[in-house]
């Protein structure tokens, strides 16, 4: 949510900001007018209870024919106040509504466009030529039922399109990966969560998922519980309603989780194999800190990220997210996308998200310094999600015989240095 104060004092921050996600500017004024009614109306009902406070003293004293017609104002008076008190509720629901609506302010710098607008920021490695080394790359469907890794199958079988099982050593990989990310960040001093996937809306909503995303996420009506996207959420909502002492700032936590999204609008996208599914596990990076320190915070979290792709030695590049591509409660976002060999480009394996104050404001989290309490800012990094991790590793680290070379820093948590295919 944006603060109200910087909509009346800068509204033309907020109309641009607006425009350049590809929304609509107009909704500003709509929120401007909303919160002008809002107060107009507090402003009116104020008037007409200090009137009633006023008149009550006054028939205490009055008598006769004057104390009537004051008792008489006192009836018509209570009838106004009523009204007066629900028309302030109404006014400030439909403020409060339309504020919910507003994405969050792009922060200076944030390349303006689409999909295909963003800024290249750096490029780590060097994606391997396989011609030169004798044979073509098979794709990571293919490598995986050589392994015995991946049943895409039997996964479309029992729970339909874009479901798949992991066997075998694709379950151990799996797990490793899991493992390698917690115990990188648990090194930087993340405290390690495994949080609900079922959570209630306030959650939902405080962190944006209501808005442009709701088309992805699979809401269970009979008990009003969504199930979430990314620990994200639940992350966010953790301090739901609290105030957090300035001095225990920065809050860090990894969240281990399931993921669901429905991939709405995705039709024909990534059909083929498991980049693109409907439930994956991953670890999730959130971080409560000053809104001052949020932008060096930021940085952090891409700098982990870097670390741990460049751990699993995957070619890899970072991108500056351009404005229409974000999602509302982002006011940045740095991807990490790794280099897929038979697909022949770059594929967003990791995001991180500056949303400023935008979601605790929403969600009432708070801090408490020297100089009162204020809301902090929320920040989010992906450090490894699953299956998008494996399709990188099985397809980079392949051998000509079938079997995968296990990066060395991954070797200690899956006890293996080499993937084996399968006796058929």
């Amino acid at each position: 949510m944006i603060d109200l104060r910087v909509l009346r004092e800068d509204p033309d921050r907020a109309r641009a900001s607006q425009r350049a996600r590809g929304e609509d500017p107009g909704l500003v004024d709509q929120v401007l007018a909303a919160d002008e009614l809002r107060r107009s109306s507090a402003t009116r009902f104020d008037e007409l209870r200090s009137e009633q406070k006023g008149l009550g003293k006054l028939v205490a004293k009055a008598s006769g024919e004057e104390k009537q017609q004051l008792l008489a104002r006192t009836k018509e008076l209570a009838d106004e106040v009523k009204a007066a008190d629900a028309a302030q509720s109404e006014a400030a629901e439909r403020a409060r509504a339309l504020l919910l609506q507003l994405s969050n302010l792009l922060e200076p710098g944030v390349p303006e466009g689409g999909e295909d607008d963003f800024v290249l920021l750096e490029t780590h490695g060097t994606p391997r030529d396989f011609a030169a080394e004798g044979f073509e790359p098979r794709d990571h469907v293919e490598i995986g039922k050589i392994l015995g890794a991946i049943d895409l199958e039997r996964g479309a079988k029992v729970g339909g399109a874009r479901q798949y099982y992991l066997t075998g050593v694709g379950a151990l990989l799996e797990l490793a990966l899991a493992n390698m990310a917690m115990a990188q960040a648990v090194r930087y001093g993340f405290t390690p969560m495994i949080t609900p996937s079922l959570v209630k809306p306030e959650a939902m909503q405080g962190t944006g998922f209501l808005a442009q995303a709701a088309e992805n996420v699979y809401h269970l009506a009979d008990d009003d519980l969504y199930l979430v996207g990314t620990s994200e959420v639940p992350l966010a909502a953790y301090h739901m309603d609290e105030i957090l002492p300035a001095e225990k700032l920065p809050l860090r936590y990894a969240g281990y989780s399931s993921c669901y999204r429905r991939e709405a609008g995705s039709y024909g996208k990534d059909t083929r194999g498991i980049i693109r599914v409907h439930q994956f596990e991953k670890v999730e990076m959130f971080s409560f800190c000053a809104p001052e320190d949020a932008a060096a915070e930021h940085q952090r979290l891409l700098a982990w990220e870097k670390e741990f792709l460049t751990a699993l030695e995957l070619p890899f590049r970072v991108i500056d997210v351009a404005s229409g591509d974000l999602g509302s409660s982002a006011a940045r976002k740095f991807d990490c996308e790794a280099w897929i060999p038979t697909q022949g480009k770059y594929r967003e394996l990791t995001s991180t998200s500056n949303c400023t104050e935008f979601q605790a404001r929403r969600l009432s989290v708070r801090l408490r310094d020297a100089d009162g309490v204020r809301p902090l800012a929320t920040l989010n990094g992906t450090l490894c999600a699953m299956t998008r991790n494996i399709v990188a590793v099985l397809e980079n680290h392949q051998q000509a015989d079938g079997s995968v070379r296990v990066p060395e820093a991954l070797r200690p948590f899956l006890g293996k240095d080499v993937l084996e295919p399968v006796a058929r």
